[in-house]
């Protein structure tokens, strides 16, 4: 993959001094070279549980989904229980490390370095479905899959992810990411190889780009902001920033959650000079002429044309839980059909033998690998405590971490909670403060750290 380091146009912003940065970066190394293996370092709010014996048992417990979330509790598992039975149900052989995408899409990456295999991290003793769940019924405490399979279980453990909703923008094609100048880094590694590609081309050239932003909860929802910064800083490095605009179409009141990042990111972008409009959600697209229709909640309608486009899709949980009695039937995670599970434990509220991890609970906040790293052990913890007929007693505070990029070399690192208070891991990193070492977390830490939890060891 070719990697766009080309030097900066005669009339671009003065750089620091090279000197002093290569010094600061070199200090950052230093410092980091000098501390221990500390969790903090990659983001870990939770250290390993204490050794523990292991929990004899002959439960059978079938865990729906094998990213992030359903192989960490699977390792963690089988490692404290004795003689239980563990089922994992998932079709998709290839792992891929999802927060990478952004640094494939915009050439930091090559692809190879986001995917792996899932039976590698698989626990020895683990029974693998092949397929994928798509009817749940917990009345009967009964999975059925694509293929007609009746799995029953004692307790189940739903890490199935999410659904990326592309089928509401009227148009849109996944197909035809990486021509035409679109855009998409959610939709796995080839559509970021291929956005790659897209945004090469148009910073080679530069024009009118258009970057979007959905209402619904978002998987990693650093990533929209992620690519925005980016691709400015694939045009000022091409020298086509003079000839371009980017515009921010976002469908909310806002681009982040958190207001106190809320507010760095538009003060960032208006130093950019990256134009933000609000509550205009992307209803269609029409890929041949380059045209992006918007509406706002009134009705009013407006059409962008484009050089480059983001799409960013809606986001939901998938039909298997969306149309059964595991999803929220009121209040506001029911339209998206989230798993319904109580935010602090992770049980579900209404079946207690459910638990659930990841992108597809119904919380306020958490759907990052940051989040699932903090809550796998809480999960594993209470569905103990489940099993040995006890309550569930450890809480999960809602934990997510976002290392910002804001150009090639530097980023910030976002921690904070289900209130929006921001949770500092790291006493040397200021969270709003633009870093080398953030940046280096990102590139170069969280990869090794993310196996570490996959496998069940931190």
């Amino acid at each position: 993959m070719t990697h766009p380091h080309t030097p900066a146009p005669a009339d671009a912003p003065a750089e620091p001094c090279l000197e002093t940065a290569v010094q600061g970066r070199r200090r950052w190394l230093q410092t980091l070279a000098a501390l221990p293996a500390a969790p903090a370092l990659v983001g870990a709010a939770a250290m390993p549980q204490a050794a523990r014996a292991a929990v004899p048992s002959k439960a059978h417990i079938v865990i729906a989904g094998g990213g992030l979330g359903g192989i960490a509790v699977a390792n963690r598992l089988s490692q404290a229980l004795d003689g239980a039975r563990i089922t994992l149900i998932d079709r998709k052989e290839e792992h891929n490390y999802q927060p990478g995408f952004t640094l494939v899409a915009t050439g930091v990456w090559p692809v190879s370095k986001v995917q792996d295999r899932n039976a590698d991290f698989h626990p020895s003793g683990l029974e693998w479905i092949k397929d994928m769940a798509v009817e749940f019924d917990p009345s009967a405490n009964t999975v059925v899959t694509a293929g007609g399979q009746r799995v029953r279980y004692d307790f189940l453990v739903v890490a199935t992810g999410l659904h990326l909703d592309y089928a509401q923008i009227e148009g849109m094609d996944v197909a035809a990411i990486g021509t035409h100048g679109l855009a998409s880094v959610y939709h796995g590694p080839q559509a970021a190889v291929a956005s790659w590609g897209a945004m090469q081309a148009f910073a080679a050239k530069g024009g009118e780009a258009v970057m979007t932003l959905p209402a619904t909860p978002l998987k990693c929802a650093g990533a929209p902001l992620k690519m925005t910064f980016m691709l400015r800083d694939r045009l000022q490095r091409a020298g086509s920033m003079g000839q371009s605009k980017i515009h921010f179409e976002s469908a909310l009141g806002n681009v982040f959650g958190v207001k106190v990042v809320n507010d760095k990111v538009l003060a960032l972008w208006k130093g950019l000079g990256i134009a933000v409009d609000f509550s205009r959600k992307l209803t269609g697209i029409d890929i041949g002429t380059r045209r992006a229709r918007f509406v706002t909640p009134e009705g009013e309608k407006h059409e962008l044309p484009y050089d480059f486009i983001h799409v960013v899709p809606p986001m939901r949980a998938p039909d298997a839980i969306k149309n059964s009695d595991l999803s929220w039937k009121e209040g506001p995670f029911a339209a998206g059909g989230w798993l319904e599970v109580d935010k602090t434990t992770l049980q579900h509220r209404r079946f207690p033998n459910v638990f659930g991890i990841g992108d597809i609970n119904g919380t306020p906040r958490g759907k990052t690998a940051a989040t699932v790293k903090k809550s796998a052990p809480i999960v594993v913890h209470n569905l103990l405590q489940a099993i040995t007929g006890s309550k569930p007693d450890e809480a999960f505070d809602g934990y997510t971490s976002c290392p910002l990029i804001t150009r090639e070399g530097s980023a910030m690192l976002i921690e904070f909670d289900y209130e929006g208070r921001l949770t500092p891991s790291l006493p040397m990193i200021e969270p709003l403060q633009e870093s080398f070492f953030a940046w280096f977390m990102k590139v170069r830490m969280l990869k090794p750290a993310y196996l570490a939890v996959l496998r069940g060891r931190v």
